[in-house]
């Protein structure tokens, strides 16, 4: 891959403050003041305001992007505060994107922040994507993505992605007519909660600061044309073993053309039964029974760092793959026999696959508990830690 044209068309001229303030810029060879100028004039669109657009966003506002468009729907929480840079214990509660906007106005008062506190949907993308130049998706999960991916191809923008997970991360930039897309790499999102998210498994914070700041980079490349992009290629980054690697991609001709949004993220059906009456059980519904004559098994089934975090009172633990796999099924199905079982997650979204899964093996008498943990804790038991 060579370098591509610059993405946009050089700003005004430098005023004497901007040639001091960006001089480290200048005095590159391929950007000096003309690439300045085209960062000048530049506007980006950074959805996700979290782990990686926290650096995401510092960068590009340090190297004078001249218009940042900031688009969260979500508020500070604690649990951000290990990775998410932007954000400071005073602003738990706040939503994030104001919090942004203050912190980058502060950081260069040159730069124009705007704030979309919108949740995207097939209804929204367009209209918030329309007049950005380039998009960087720092969303956490693959139907957000997948949306995304599917609307910049409409719009014909160039977006630079990357996602974490525990010590590893991944960039790219997918570029329509120019190189593959998200979906090239990923073509339909799994089934939901089939893949741990990091509110699951965890991610070291300082991974967060390797692959933002590289997809910040990514964006200044394209942007001023630059070296060569990562369009057609996978950058692989591994923090334990220190290691860095690329995968060349390249676009699938079997690939069904993006012309219309669908109706909801999700573009494939969700591969799992549909939900029946009985199949879910509230918070409420459980401390109710397990105060009972005859209560159910409750079994557990998150990632073993989960149970650190708390458990439901008399839980056993199975783990997930050994529902999937079948190892726990008969285990499973003696417990039902006797008093019935309620699964739980996190969430919801894992233990519904395990009841799946024990439904297909003949495993009548089994619920899951929803809105899982997350659920029990604000309607239960708001002494557990959340996270």
């Amino acid at each position: 891959m060579t370098a591509l044209p610059p993405l946009v068309e050089p700003g005004p001229p430098l005023t004497r403050s901007q040639v001091e303030r960006y001089s480290r810029h200048l005095l590159l060879d391929g950007m000096g003041d003309l690439g300045q100028r085209r960062l000048a004039a530049a506007r980006v669109a950074v959805l996700g305001a979290g782990g990686l657009g926290s650096p995401v966003l510092t960068y590009l506002a340090a190297a004078g992007v001249g218009t940042l468009g900031v688009v969260d729907d979500d508020t500070v929480e604690v649990s951000n505060l290990q990775r998410q840079t932007l954000y400071s214990p005073a602003d738990v509660g706040r939503r994030k994107v104001d919090v942004a906007a203050e912190v980058l106005r502060r950081q260069n008062p040159e730069i124009v922040v705007v704030e979309h506190p919108v949740r995207l949907s097939p209804g929204t993308v367009t209209t918030v994507l329309a007049g950005y130049d380039l998009v960087i998706d720092g969303t956490d999960n693959f139907d957000t993505r997948f949306l995304i991916s599917d609307a910049c191809t409409l719009l014909g923008l160039p977006c630079v992605w990357g996602s974490v997970l525990e010590f590893a991360g991944q960039v790219s930039v997918f570029w329509t007519g120019r190189g593959p897309v998200y979906r090239d790499l990923y073509p339909a999102p799994p089934p939901g909660g089939s893949v741990l998210s990091c509110a699951e498994a965890g991610v070291v914070g300082a991974v967060c600061a390797v692959v933002g700041s590289t997809m910040a980079t990514e964006a200044v490349k394209v942007i001023c044309g630059v070296g060569e992009p990562l369009v057609g290629r996978l950058f692989v980054y591994d923090a334990l073993a220190a290691s860095v690697r690329t995968i060349h991609l390249r676009p699938d001709p079997t690939r069904p053309v993006v012309r219309s949004l669908p109706a909801s993220p999700r573009s494939t059906p969700a591969r799992r039964t549909p939900a029946r009456i009985g199949d879910e059980i509230s918070a409420m519904e459980l401390r109710a029974l397990l105060t009972g004559d005859r209560p159910p098994v409750v079994v557990d089934i998150r990632e073993p760092a989960e149970l650190s975090f708390g458990v439901l009172p008399g839980a056993g633990y199975v783990p997930l793959a050994d529902i999937v796999s079948g190892r726990a099924v008969e285990q499973l199905r003696a417990a039902a026999g006797r008093t019935g079982v309620v699964l739980y997650c996190k969430t919801g979204a894992r233990s519904r696959l395990a009841l799946d899964a024990l439904r297909a093996a003949g495993v009548d008498e089994v619920r899951h508990l929803a809105g899982g943990i997350v659920g029990w804790r604000a309607d239960v038991d708001p002494g557990l830690p959340g996270y």
